[in-house]
């Protein structure tokens, strides 16, 4: 009898998950601060905020071809030394004096004035972002490793791994933010762990030796697609190659799903554009406040996504749940409208409840919807749609706060209401 062959262990992919994620998460408390330290408003943040998703969206599916190609473990190596690259531009650039400049002139246009630490963030930015396939490819690779029986289980560790990620990484930001050192900490650990991620996948990651045998669903129990993290998830599925884009579209059901999907991460990036600057300007909070801020939401949220979740489900279709999660979702977003201490803690709660009834009922019912042919293509389309509504939300959420200040939070409220509104046409289609 043959002896089965030894697969390699999931620690190391959990490992790169939970520091990749790590790592990303220290930026969100003190970007905002970085920017108006070189003389940014708004504009500027959300500008840079729709680097990173805009760039992945161009390399995350080369990324992941490559993948196919020469391995997991070489993609996933390239991936994370160029965060490392990223991180090191984006600390010699807290180095340089904020007036440090010069003009560049555009034919019809006229002469501007570029903050050469600014352009750097930006730099920074985009080449972690069009290397930042890691996280879609070590999907892949848990795919890879994993059987029907054992799908379910791994990817729930997977997402663990990603909350825990983002729980911790921005209080470490509060803390080491916090500090007379400022944002220079938080970036030096950031980069810090990008290198002991390398180190992890060369040392101790064993390359995935089987193919690719069944379609990736992205898992629903985590919060990376709320923090915008990935806009695309990566499928490399063959039958997902082959078929067409308007096979997709005659679909029943999913062309309405992908209008809903960017319409969710529409509003949630408008919000996530507006809400660092108001947090820094109008309420007057530090470095660490905004760390603990987005540490308890983190938490919060994998509350709500888990046990709440599972009870609710009990009592509660999906589609219930989409409309129950996005009546709140909106409501939050109108209390964030309020300086109040108060109001924002209110806020806070119904934020976490209304993403954890939704967006995991929302994906589950897309995923049902979708089918098993076409699973990949369909989750691969929304990853594009949910990347174009985030560059997109994070664009306007900028020029809209530079404009109309915390009333942008009526609009991403708007925009949740509508698909409030439009949710309700679910529970006649729940007719699987």
């Amino acid at each position: 009898m043959a002896s089965q062959v030894k697969q390699p262990s999931l620690f190391p992919i959990l490992l790169v998950n939970f520091v990749g994620t790590l790592g990303f998460s220290i930026v969100l408390p003190f970007l905002v601060f970085v920017v108006m330290k070189f003389g940014g408003n708004a504009i500027v943040y959300g500008l840079l905020a729709a680097t990173y998703p805009a760039f992945q969206l161009i390399g995350s599916p080369l990324l992941g071809k490559w993948s196919d190609t020469y391995g997991r473990k070489k993609i996933l190596l390239l991936s994370n030394i160029g965060t490392s690259i990223g991180w090191l531009i984006f600390l010699f650039a807290l180095f340089l004096p904020s007036e440090e400049s010069f003009n560049i002139y555009i034919p019809f246009l006229g002469t501007f004035v570029v903050i050469v630490p600014l352009l750097l963030l930006f730099l920074a930015r985009a080449i972690d972002g069009i290397t930042g396939g890691n996280i879609s490819i070590a999907n892949a690779y848990l795919s890879d490793l994993s059987s029907e029986s054992t799908r379910s289980k791994n990817f729930g560790k997977m997402a663990i791994s990603s909350n825990l990620g983002f729980i911790i990484g921005p209080a470490i930001a509060g803390i080491l933010g916090g500090t007379i050192y400022g944002a220079i900490l938080p970036v030096l650990a950031a980069l810090i762990l990008s290198l002991i991620t390398i180190f992890v996948i060369v040392f101790l990651l064993r390359e995935s030796k089987l193919p690719p045998k069944e379609i990736l669903v992205p898992e629903r129990g985590t919060i990376r697609k709320v923090f915008s993290q990935e806009c695309r998830e990566y499928y490399s599925d063959v039958e997902t190659k082959k078929s067409k884009l308007r096979d997709v579209f005659k679909m029943k059901y999913i062309p309405f799903l992908l209008v809903l999907y960017f319409l969710i991460f529409l509003g949630f990036n408008i919000y996530y554009a507006a809400f660092p600057t108001h947090a820094a300007k109008d309420l007057k909070w530090s470095v660490t406040q905004l760390g603990i801020f987005y540490a308890v939401l983190s938490g919060i949220m994998v509350l709500i996504q888990g046990p709440v979740l599972r009870k609710a489900l009990k009592k509660f279709s999906e589609e219930r749940l989409v409309i129950i999660g996005s009546i709140i979702l909106g409501t939050n977003f109108i209390l964030f409208v309020s300086n109040n201490i108060v109001s924002v803690s209110v806020a806070v709660l119904l934020f976490a409840v209304g993403n954890g009834l939704m967006w995991p009922s929302f994906m589950s019912i897309l995923s049902r919807r979708a089918g098993s042919k076409l699973q990949g293509a369909v989750q691969g389309i929304a990853g594009s749609f949910g990347g174009l509504a985030s560059i997109l939300g994070l664009t306007l959420g900028g020029f809209l706060y530079n404009s109309i200040g915390a009333a942008t939070f009526l609009i991403s409220a708007i925009v949740i209401f509508a698909v409030f509104v439009m949710s309700f046409k679910l529970l006649k289609r729940n007719d699987t």
